[in-house]
């Protein structure tokens, strides 16, 4: 079995070994770039703990994977335009670095390179990989447009906040593992279940990165602290804080988002002030919980033994455990 570490080292020599023969610098420089600031390498690296649960031999999976981890960045660099921000893992976004339109086509250069590397599948899992990958590309899509509706939004249920983020995060991590339960030689049964797994682990990763936004440490979490909230996100704690504030803390909390009269460090002091009031903090920590329970039982029902799960447990603890 192969552990986190060794996976993510793995992936991380597929990344610098791939071959970009496009024939322009300037197109390729920036994919270069946004794949060089690192990250956990989260959903290759998962992908490829699905696919060793069920097979010793991974090497065929590692391009493949490495697909995913491309067309990953690809939505953070459209999303990084979309959103304005200017900093992302603690670098300056691409389109900062370069311009807006230097980012938009070395972006989508980014997700024809994520089909060059699942065309390395076997040929006779091919089908089936493409099949859940384009499900998850396009529910990656499907949730960009909702939480963009969301921003015009005054309020947003929890409940079209989780579908969003369940299409946008969620979708993704989840094929991720299904993806590599193909690769292993699951059955659809074993398979599905990798799946919930990934999908409850997304759920609860972005809510957490929601909390963080607010309440994690910059240097750690790569990202301007209170970034969300300049950017009038409605994010997991805006979403608890209209559902359980009164009607004059709602007013507020709206007024706060909708207005350009603060300071940005004034109004991220306001509206953190005001979900410190409202707990929003401890209740989200509660529901991250539990999807994390939830991803756990669905790992437990994954006809392998306990033994090679091991990896995948304790990534979810170390995912769960991080506050920063």
């Amino acid at each position: 079995m192969f552990d986190q570490s060794a996976l993510k080292e793995i992936v991380n020599n597929a990344i610098i070994n791939l071959s970009f023969d496009i024939g322009s610098d300037r197109l390729i420089d920036p994919v270069k770039y946004v794949l060089s600031m690192g990250g956990k390498r989260m959903r290759p690296v998962l992908s490829l703990m699905a696919c060793n649960l069920f097979s010793d031999k991974i090497d065929h999976a590692v391009i493949p994977v490495t697909g995913i981890e491309i067309f990953h960045n690809f939505t953070l660099v459209h999303d990084d335009i979309m959103d304005n921000a200017r900093i992302r893992r603690g670098f300056p976004t691409v389109h900062t670095k370069w311009n807006i339109n230097q980012a938009i086509l070395s972006g989508d250069v980014m997700a024809f390179i994520t089909n060059e590397c699942f065309l390395q599948s076997p040929a006779h899992l091919l089908p089936r990989v493409l099949k859940v990958f384009n499900r998850a590309a396009i529910e990656v899509c499907a949730g960009q447009q909702l939480d963009m509706d969301f921003e015009r939004a005054t309020y947003v249920s929890q409940a079209d906040y989780i579908r969003m983020i369940g299409l946008k995060t969620a979708a993704l991590i989840a094929a991720s593992l299904k993806i590599g339960a193909i690769f292993g030689g699951a059955d659809d049964k074993d398979a599905g279940h990798l799946y919930e797994y990934g999908k409850n682990l997304g759920l609860a990763f972005q809510i957490q990165d929601d909390i963080l936004d607010v309440f994690g440490d910059m240097k750690v979490f790569g990202k301007t602290a209170g970034g969300d909230i300049i950017e009038g996100k409605k994010t997991f704690l805006y979403v608890r804080a209209n559902e359980t504030g009164s009607f004059d803390q709602k007013k507020k909390l709206q007024d706060l988002y909708a207005s350009n009269a603060f300071k940005p460090e004034d109004k991220i002091r306001m509206v953190t002030e005001l979900y410190e009031l409202l707990d929003v903090k401890s209740s989200s920590e509660k529901i991250v919980a539990d999807y994390f329970k939830d991803a756990l039982e669905h790992l437990g029902k994954v006809n392998i033994s306990r033994e090679r799960k091991e990896g995948l447990i304790g990534l979810t603890s170390s995912l769960a455990g991080r506050d920063q």
